[in-house]
């Protein structure tokens, strides 16, 4: 954070130094735009000898073709290095929208998961998308004209002193009301464009929040509130936007007008019709200045949209420079192999970034290799907490937490994720295949090692049978086109394939049918054969006869044993028990129907 907040001290350092990957390619295109406006000025300029030979009515027809000539060459190079300078730019904004995005994910896959998390979808799909774009746009349009904007009034500025000075004061006389003008009409700027990008950001975590809540969105809303946080979001950001534009549209206005070229044309017109006939100002002179006057306030307009969104592109360059500036997990110097499927914590305590409350505190536990441990305990005990920390989700902040023996953060995290699977409550499919699907758990499979790994899922016979491209089938998004349980068994199969020694099980069949909950278990039974398995237990008749049952409380372990002994104990687990078997007794009947115990 310190980097980044140190390079937003240094004005548009941040914004320059995030393009230096394409540099070659901004600074040439640059550079050709330049010589493009100096080109340009130079074929005007040569208009003033060939309109004074002209009126001398003493020229060779051969000068005037030599001149025109090379007033044509000028136009034309103008022209050439005007295109080419485009050409350039465009292709170093393609590149460098390649590199920022691809830096930024590679960036996102190695920090904490937490970061990801309480970014939100919406803050990051703005870096990755819009910020990024923003930055392609100021790379391909705006750093040729921004060195279009600057050398070619710069070098028509000087060249109308040297020609007459007094002419070239009259050329600036709109000048300093339209800077006035100008200042007035982007007052409270950084402001404004900070509730701005505030409002958008809102917005973009309002659309995705709605897109990936369709479902619960039609199956409940009439109409009349699915797009409440949405449309609140809409209209906070057009309201900022109009209360910002109805602050400066005044000064715009008398900007724009001031900085066109038709006052600075009258008043070279007046002035110098004036100076005509008092004799003190030649026509050539004067037609030159006719030329090339309106190229100062032209450029200013153009100037000032730059302006705006070289001051986006900079936010958005600050915001990228954020993301990447977040810490990642550090990579063991040395690393270290896992030596067996043990799981231990010694002294483990953990605090979610941006919370003061410990999400866990001082556990210690040890699973040894092949054994079944289960993690019990009320929401927010910290069950699922310790089940993250093994893979490394987040690092302990104190304590360690070791797998095979070795403190995870002295083993490489792609030998750490071969050696733990971990198998989530919601399952993920990517709009892939379901071949590719499976085939994530283990990238060089053969076809046949994917088929197995889905029969022992029971998986395979749903994708051959029930799909319309059996294992070619397209999973859809977030695997939509396939059920909860086929989803669910085509994950399990993802690990299956993957053969890690430690699997750790977010109670898979938590929300699963009768049917699709037997093969589950099926699947479950086939992954976990001979490995550590650490299950996160929501159904607590599912884990009566797990080897170990450390039961959390409040960030910390409570107790731990087998089932018999932790009923019988009275202790956080028998009631915990106690309340879930009271549970199962609960059923729908019709109201003032007495219930089953009040029947006997």
């Amino acid at each position: 954070m310190s980097t980044a907040q140190s390079k937003q001290s240094h004005g548009d350092g941040s914004l320059w130094t995030i393009i230096n990957p394409v540099k070659g390619q901004v600074y040439t295109g640059m550079v050709m735009s330049a010589v493009s406006g100096v080109a340009w000025i130079m074929g005007v300029v040569l208009l003033r000898p060939v309109a004074a030979r002209m009126l001398e009515g003493e020229v060779a027809a051969s000068d005037l073709w030599r001149l025109g000539a090379l007033i044509l060459l000028f136009i034309a190079v103008a022209i050439v290095l005007r295109i080419l300078s485009f050409a350039w730019s465009h292709r170093g904004a393609f590149a460098l929208e390649e590199i920022l995005r691809t830096k930024l994910t590679t960036h996102l896959s190695k920090v904490p998961l937490g970061f990801v998390m309480n970014a939100g979808s919406g803050a990051i799909k703005k870096v990755l998308m819009d910020d990024v774009l923003s930055l392609h746009a100021f790379v391909a349009d705006s750093t040729p004209l921004l060195a279009r904007a600057v050398a070619t009034p710069l070098i028509a500025l000087v060249t109308m002193f040297v020609v007459d000075w007094r002419m070239a004061l009259v050329s600036l006389a709109v000048f300093p009301i339209g800077m006035i003008a100008t200042q007035f009409a982007f007052r409270d700027y950084a402001t404004g464009r900070e509730e701005m990008e505030s409002a958008s950001e809102r917005m973009n975590s309002a659309i995705v929040e709605y897109v990936q809540g369709m479902q619960v969105v039609r199956t409940f809303d009439d109409g009349t509130s699915s797009f409440r946080r949405y449309s609140v979001a809409l209209n906070e950001a057009s309201d900022t936007m109009k209360k910002w534009s109805d602050k400066s549209k005044y000064g715009a206005y008398i900007a724009g007008t001031l900085f066109s070229a038709l006052p600075t044309l009258a008043i070279i017109g007046i002035v110098g019709s004036a100076w005509l006939q008092a004799g003190t100002l030649d026509l050539p002179t004067f037609l030159l200045f006719v030329l090339i006057a309106p190229t100062l306030p032209d450029s200013i307009i153009p100037l000032v949209y730059m302006t705006t969104l070289i001051n986006l592109s900079r936010a958005g360059a600050k915001r990228i420079e954020t993301m990447l500036a977040q810490p990642i997990l550090p990579e063991a110097l040395t690393p270290v192999q896992p030596r067996d499927g043990s799981v231990e914590f010694s002294k483990a305590s953990f605090t979610y970034p941006g919370r003061t409350e410990p999400a866990l505190q001082d556990v210690s536990l040890f699973v040894p290799e092949g054994s079944v441990t289960a993690l019990v305990g009320l929401s927010g005990a910290g069950k699922s907490t310790v089940a993250r920390l093994i893979p490394r989700f987040w690092d302990a902040d104190a304590g360690e937490i070791l797998v095979g023996g070795v403190n995870v953060k002295d083993i490489r995290a792609d030998d750490l994720m071969r050696h733990v699977s971990f198998v989530f409550q919601v399952p993920f499919l990517l709009h892939e295949s379901i071949r590719e699907n499976i085939r994530l758990g283990k990238p060089d499979a053969t076809d046949e090692e994917v088929e197995q790994a889905a029969q022992a899922a029971q998986a395979h016979e749903f994708i051959v049978n029930e799909l319309p491209n059996g294992y070619e089938t397209v999973a859809g998004e977030r695997g939509t086109r396939l059920s909860g349980g086929q989803r669910q068994r085509i994950t399990i199969a993802r690990a299956i394939l993957q053969n890690s020694p430690v699997i750790v099980l977010d109670e898979a069949t938590a929300f699963a049918d009768p049917e699709n909950e037997a093969k589950i278990h099926a699947g479950i039974a086939h992954l976990t054969r001979g490995k550590t398995l650490i299950v996160v237990a929501h159904r607590l008749s599912t884990i009566k006869d797990a080897d170990n049952i450390v039961v959390l409380d409040q960030g910390g372990v409570a107790e731990q044993g087998v089932h018999n002994d932790l009923v019988s104990s009275g202790g956080v687990y028998a009631r915990l028990w106690d309340r879930f078997t009271q549970a199962q007794g609960w059923g729908l009947r019709k109201t003032g129907t007495p219930a089953p115990e009040a029947t006997r």
